[in-house]
């Protein structure tokens, strides 16, 4: 298993934040995921638009899976519809 850092994008209104999140800790966890850490960054100002949004609320997740998860939650995170963006990054050790 490597380490990844997972960065993902939600919108600022709180309904549409919280079911974002338990849908992708949801989804982590059915695809076997460990998550080792959860850094809630807080809102910020986008560099570009996205989704017709200049706000949004970022959260950062320290994770162990395998390098083939990441293109089964690449899949499942391009359908929801509560994520504005998201990018896995490698973690170096």
């Amino acid at each position: 298993m490597r380490q990844y850092e997972l960065t993902v994008i939600f919108p600022l209104e709180e309904d549409q934040y919280k079911a974002g999140r338990e849908q992708v800790l949801a989804d982590l966890a059915a695809n076997g995921v460990e998550i080792e850490k959860t850094d809630e960054i807080g809102d910020k100002d986008l560099a570009y638009e996205i989704k017709k949004r200049k706000r949004g609320r970022y959260v950062l997740f320290t994770l162990k899976l395998e390098q083939v998860k990441i293109v089964v939650l690449d899949r499942i995170f391009k359908l929801n519809a509560n994520i504005l963006k998201y990018l896995f990054i490698k973690r170096e050790e």
